[in-house]
């Protein structure tokens, strides 16, 4: 399956790209304000961001709503003048379709590799590759046992009870000795709470553990 590109651009840009896309390998999705609807925005893996047409306020205030896509700025020029935009990488033209195309399909693997070693988990950051879990300037360091009773609690809906959690993460039996997650969840919100002074990380019922 394809990588689609999300395009902001002016009518040269367009047609420009539209003539070589067959030698970008990328899906293309060329923005349309008569057409373009918010419906495309989940389906796109980057966005690239003409600096020419920047100054349009419906191109802004579409890309307010676009969220967790790698953007690419495209200038002609090294020194021209860059929209106070944020974004994570640029084109500067003239370049070859070759290197257009790697700066892409780099920026994508770079930014679908962050998403999936971090995780947003209420004012947190779990780095899974860092093995941490961040709070502001704060962290605590995990194991990758934590790491994993984390991720479970935060991914389901509901309260696990500990047999549950023995079978997904330990792989015991559902009726094992369930010391082992009490051990485990005493230690590790023990540790949340010397480092940020929160007692509702992790919290149980009768159901049971949750996040």
């Amino acid at each position: 399956m394809k990588n689609s590109l999300l395009i902001f651009g002016t009518k040269n840009l367009n047609d420009s790209l539209g003539e070589i896309k067959e030698y970008l390998n990328f899906t293309l999705l060329f923005y349309d304000k008569f057409l373009f609807s918010d419906i495309s925005i989940p389906t796109t893996s980057a966005v690239l961001i003409d600096s020419e047409i920047c100054n349009d306020p419906d191109v802004l205030n579409l890309i307010k709503k676009i969220k967790n896509k790698p953007f690419l700025l495209l200038k002609k020029y090294k020194m021209s003048n860059v929209p106070n935009l944020d974004y994570d990488d640029v084109i500067i033209l003239p370049l070859s379709l070759v290197e257009i195309s790697d700066k892409i399909k780099n920026l994508i693997t770079s930014r679908t590799y962050n998403q999936n070693s971090s995780i947003q988990i209420k004012e947190y950051v779990l780095d899974k590759n860092e093995r941490k879990l961040k709070r502001n300037s704060l962290f605590v360091t995990l194991t990758e046992r934590e790491i994993q009773l984390i991720e479970l609690l935060f991914n389901e809906k509901n309260p696990i009870s500990k047999n549950i959690i023995l079978k997904k993460i330990w792989k015991y039996a559902e009726d094992a000795d369930t010391h082992t997650i009490e051990t485990h969840i005493y230690r590790l919100r023990k540790k949340i709470f010397n480092k940020f002074k929160d007692e509702k990380f992790i919290t149980n019922s009768k159901s049971g553990y949750s996040i």
